[in-house]
């Protein structure tokens, strides 16, 4: 017999595409739960996500609205799933929707009993690209200089506060190195016509890029954090393989910046090494990334810790994490019935 609670899950972000989302890792992290016997309730935007049909990981997938359908017809639509599976937490892992399922936790938890552990909503605005240095500023941490423009026409003017190579980058994801104005404009419409505005331009800064996957407490603790570098890059900067590092500042830059905001739930943070050792924030992503196993894999088992501070249970930050672990991604092909995938396309079940 399993001593271990039982309990039931539901996880978006089930893509694992060539920038793949965070559900899939997070599941295989609260699968191998030393507390839980989970199961896991896949919540899908899209019938072609990988995650729908990987039975072994995922017991059950229902389509949810895609959040500019708005709260209500988003809390409707779990309302209903709840009546079916009776969940017990809800872990959403995309950028886009935790505005929703910030404005909702409360309903949700009261409403239906569901708990989640999510940012606050003013953690939530401070930390977007388009804040994030005024962000820096006030609360003592580097960051490159950065700026809003709303038009294809302010690039010609630019070149009073910036000077090239710079950064363009999209409101929610995406960002590319511009060496000259030309790539700057190509870049602008590439990313207003995927993310819409405003578009970001940020100073760029030479250096390595290193990041930490972590879990603050909400009350300025970090219960875990985990430094990476990644050793291969695909061509849209994401990681398809990195490593643990040994980085004492590195932590302690990332447990600074959790202190100061009282960082509440899973998050991201992006920095760039110089060569004579400064760290600058590029971004802070308000959840955990897709590479969120390898905490697992050093020891950190983060995505488990979370629903423990969800479900209100005092957690004891990890005191250590493995160095030189590595995550390798790999693709490989998952045969699938076409009734399953009609199925899901017809009922927004499977």
């Amino acid at each position: 017999m399993s001593s271990k609670r039982k309990l039931t899950i539901a996880v978006t972000g089930l893509n694992a595409i060539d920038s793949p989302g965070p559900g899939v890792p997070v599941i295989r992290s609260l699968k191998e739960s030393k507390d839980f016997d989970v199961r896991i309730i896949g919540l899908s935007y899209e019938t072609m996500e990988p995650g729908i049909y990987m039975h072994d990981l995922v017991d059950k997938t229902y389509q949810i609205p895609l959040p500019t359908a708005g709260t209500t017809t988003v809390f409707n639509r779990i309302a209903y799933i709840n009546s079916v599976e009776d969940l017990d937490v809800i872990f959403p892992n995309f950028d886009a929707e935790l505005f929703n399922f910030i404005k909702l936790q409360g309903r949700l938890e009261d409403e239906l009993g569901i708990k989640s552990f999510l940012p606050t909503t003013d953690q939530f605005e401070a930390r977007h690209k388009a804040n994030l240095y005024e962000f820096g500023e006030q609360h003592g941490i580097k960051v490159p200089f950065s700026k809003m423009i709303f038009s294809a026409g302010e690039i010609s003017s630019l070149a009073k506060d910036f000077s090239y190579p710079m950064m363009i980058k999209g409101k929610f994801y995406e960002a590319y190195v511009a060496y000259n104005a030309e790539q700057a404009l190509s870049y602008f419409n590439k990313l207003s016509a995927k993310w819409g505005l405003p578009i970001i331009i940020q100073e760029f800064v030479y250096g390595t890029e290193v990041n930490v996957c972590a879990l603050g407490d909400g009350k300025g603790n970090t219960i875990g954090a985990v430094p990476m570098r990644k050793q291969y890059i695909t061509d849209k900067g994401k990681a398809w393989a990195g490593v643990s590092l040994d980085d004492e500042d590195l932590v302690n830059e990332a447990n600074k910046m959790i202190k100061a905001t009282k960082w509440r739930g899973g998050i991201e943070l992006e920095y760039i090494r110089t060569s004579d050792d400064e760290y600058y924030l590029l971004e802070i992503n308000p959840r955990f990334p897709a590479w969120v196993y390898l905490t697992v894999g050093c020891g950190q088992n983060q995505p488990e810790a979370l629903v423990k501070l969800a479900l209100g249970e005092k957690v004891e930050p990890f005191e250590n994490y493995e160095v030189g672990k590595m995550f390798i991604r790999y693709s490989y092909d998952m045969i699938v019935n076409l009734d399953e995938f009609e199925k899901i396309s017809t009922l927004g079940e499977l």
